[in-house]
């Protein structure tokens, strides 16, 4: 319960008019406890939000947001015990630490606590080993991250943290502290992932400035009693009106959620969680003079341990020194290409580049050419924003002279004998090692199914011999699933074969540049293949995915009249697609032929609608909640006798309603307009009465319960007035935004 400040007996009585200025005073701050409280919740939501598009919404969502309402409320409550000046500002703070203590051990770290809320040694040992994983999470994954426990604890315990600060600056009158730490703390995730702008945080935050700025002006110690709500209402528009005009001058998320369009580069088989983005985005844009698009990659991997496919490392020299000697032989027709490649959503020590580059200019220096590979890295610069050309060579030879050559012998690894066996089945009557490797791509295309998520389902996200055990008995997965599969099968024929890791082609655009065609590449387009390598031809792709790109298939010189067209980039030896398809897409032709680039059917992640549909539900209910807990509070004040709530609650139920308001009308002149209005008199008379007497009586007693009177005569001027203006009233309470009325009413005449 509400306390007032103790009088010593050697103080002087207050006079009615102090006395009233004292009741509003206690009423003002009464009414600010509240809105600070609704305030410092609301405002630490708006700083989270922007993090649910870097973190899949989950556990931590949810917990921080109980745990924002609860550090909410204690500080209402606290504030609502004790009035001193000291005791507003420790005391909350303190109480907010005290709770919030036993309620994160219960809900994050209830394991090794005593009783289950109170920390121990294993407790923060725990949360040290947590707050370590986090940020290897952080550092090498690829947002949206994933809600794991270590995240879920260092997000509640950081906005924990941010509750509470927050709840301080604004309960102290604060608001520029307030609204630079939400700024700070929201635009955090698009900083850090350089993700595009969210207009629909930014727009809510304008909003919420409009509301802290009148929160300080209104209930400030040194404000004046008739604060400006017209120049609060300005500022709040001019910082609307920016992030509308502003905001869309940036690079726009291509969902409303503010999901982050930075994929990083990992030269790793750790591509599920990539693929399955639920809105891909634009990562590059390519111009080439080619006649499609060529594949792009990143790394190579080909060191297999049992259960992990290890990038290959070493045998570096300057790009700019070009890529070493040619992989094939002079009798071997090639063709040269120009690709012109522009980052617009990558980070990382790779440079996508199409096989095989024999030259590259235009980018950063510090970048290095792995010769073995032909793919370009650095340990020291970062793929985002590079713009730079890439010379090529594609090898053609014909069918005939991949058939004669012999791929090269690696020495044999343990590989399951399943995987062996079925190797051997599927390659049985074959006759060369080109023809066992297309018996394999066309068994795969036309055996399997594509799908990102049967593997998940299945418990095999992986390239490891136990996994691709598994996906060939269930002959369903995607990329790495089936490049792990054809390269362990390779294996067990003893062919040297390597994974590559990088983009499907783009797809075709309208745009032109000369003589070259304008391709794009979306985040969803990140492809695993492998490659075998064949004595005097080098390293030969194959695509064994089923319903993408298409499979390799060297042209036979008598079926081309004489000459080598074959190609040894899948996707551009047999007819090519202008539009080539995308990684999650499925295609019901599973014979082996090309897909058609049907658009991709992205299943909507209902997620970031629920949030935004909330957060603009919380923005237009804002007004009427705050106004809500300000009604009530007065109601509960006139029950108790106290006149000048009451008196107060009908001037806020007049501009609510928007009806004439006077504050030169002395309460008699009122209660004559609101008689007038249609107010039973009766009942405006008892308020009269009670604020006169509150006014302007030597010693007033406490009145008797006003609910009853100020009941009726709210409800008087409600129906004065028509339903619209009921509405408008409970959804935009004027009141809020003007200024109190004097401290003391004018004498009556």
């Amino acid at each position: 319960m509400f306390r007032a400040e103790p009088r010593s007996a050697s103080q002087p009585p207050l006079t009615p008019a102090a006395r009233a200025a004292e009741g509003d005073r206690h009423l003002a701050e009464r009414e600010g406890t509240f809105a600070a409280a609704l305030l410092a919740g609301g405002s630490a939501i708006v700083a989270l939000w922007p993090y649910t598009s870097v973190v899949v919404p989950g556990a931590w969502s949810i917990i921080s947001v109980t745990v924002v309402a609860f550090i909410a409320l204690t500080g209402f409550a606290v504030r609502q015990l004790y009035t001193r000046r000291f005791a507003r500002g420790i005391m909350p703070a303190l109480a907010q630490i005290v709770v919030s203590i036993p309620a994160l051990t219960l809900m994050l770290f209830p394991q090794g606590a005593l009783l289950g809320i109170i920390p121990t040694g294993t407790t923060f040992a725990a949360v040290g080993r947590l707050a370590a994983q986090a940020v290897e999470q952080v550092q090498f994954g690829v947002a949206p991250l994933e809600d794991t426990p270590a995240l879920t604890a260092m997000l509640v315990i950081g906005f924990a943290a941010v509750a509470i600060l927050l709840d301080q600056v604004i309960a102290t009158r604060v608001p520029l502290s307030a609204v630079i730490i939400i700024a700070v703390v929201g635009a955090l995730p698009m900083v850090i992932t350089m993700g595009d702008a969210n207009l629909p945080w930014f727009v809510l935050f304008a909003v919420l400035t409009l509301f802290l700025l009148r929160h300080g002006t209104r209930h400030g110690d040194a404000s004046p009693n008739r604060t400006s709500a017209g120049l609060v209402l300005a500022t709040g528009a001019a910082a609307i009106a920016a992030a509308l005009v502003i905001t869309p001058a940036l690079p726009l998320s291509t969902t409303w959620a503010g999901a982050g369009t930075s994929e990083h580069l990992d030269p790793s088989l750790s591509l599920g969680e990539d693929l399955r983005r639920p809105t891909p985005f634009t990562v590059m844009t390519i111009a080439t003079n080619a006649p499609t698009a060529p594949y792009l990659r990143i790394a190579s991997l080909s060191e297999f341990d049992g259960s992990t496919w290890e990038p290959d490392s070493g045998d570096l020299q300057t790009a700019s020194e070009g890529f070493g000697a040619p992989d094939w032989s002079d009798d071997i027709a090639t063709s040269e290409r120009r690709t012109s490649i522009r980052i617009t959503g990558i980070s990382g020590s790779w440079l996508p580049v199409p096989y095989a580059a024999t030259k590259i200019v235009g980018a950063s220096s510090g970048w290095q050419a792995m010769r073995f590979n032909r793919t370009v890295t650095s340990e020291n610069r970062d793929a985002a924003d590079e713009d730079y050309t890439v010379t090529s060579v594609v090898a053609q030879p014909t069918r005939e002279q991949i058939q004669a050559a012999s791929a090269t012998r690696a020495p044999g690894m343990d590989v399951p004998e399943f995987v062996a066996q079925t190797a051997r089945d599927v390659t049985a009557g074959s006759a060369t090692d080109y023809d066992r490797l297309i018996a394999m791509q066309n068994w795969f295309r036309s055996q399997f199914t594509y799908s990102l998520d049967a593997p998940v389902d299945g418990d095999f996200d992986g390239t490891g011999a136990d996994a691709v055990s598994e996906f060939l008995r269930e002959r369903s997965g995607y990329c790495i699933h089936f490049s792990g599969a054809f390269a362990l099968m390779a294996q067990s024929l003893e062919l040297q074969v390597r994974i590559v890791v990088g983009y499907l082609p783009g797809s075709l655009t309208d745009e032109k540049r000369g003589d070259e065609s304008i391709y794009t590449v979306d985040s969803d387009q990140l492809h695993a293949w492998p490659e075998v390598h064949f004595e005097g031809i080098g390293w030969v792709p194959f695509e064994p995915t089923a319903s993408l790109g298409t499979p390799t298939n060297f042209q036979s010189t008598q079926a081309a009249g004489g000459s080598s067209t074959g190609e040894i980039t899948p996707g551009e030896s047999t007819a090519p697609s202008a539009a080539p398809t995308r990684e999650p897409e499925l295609d019901e032709d599973q014979g082996g032929s090309s897909s058609d680039g049907a658009e991709t059917l992205q299943r909507l992640n209902p997620t970031p609608v629920m949030l935004i549909a909330g957060g603009i539900l919380v923005l237009l209910m804002l007004p009427a909640l705050v106004r809500f807990g300000v009604r009530t509070g007065r109601r509960a004040r006139a029950r108790r006798g106290d006149a000048v709530a009451a008196w107060h609650e009908v001037r806020a139920a007049l501009l609510d309603l928007r009806l004439p308001v006077s504050d030169a009308a002395t309460p008699r002149m009122r209660g004559a307009d609101l008689v007038e209005r249609g107010v039973d008199p009766a009942a405006a008379g008892t308020l009269v009465q009670a604020i006169e007497r509150a006014s302007f009586a030597q010693d007033a007693a406490a009145e008797a319960d006003l609910s009853p009177a100020l009941r009726e005569v709210i409800v008087g001027l409600q129906r004065s007035v028509d339903a619209r203006d009921r509405i408008i009233a409970v959804m935009l309470p004027l009141s809020l935004f003007t200024a109190r009325e004097s401290r003391a009413p004018q004498k009556s005449r």
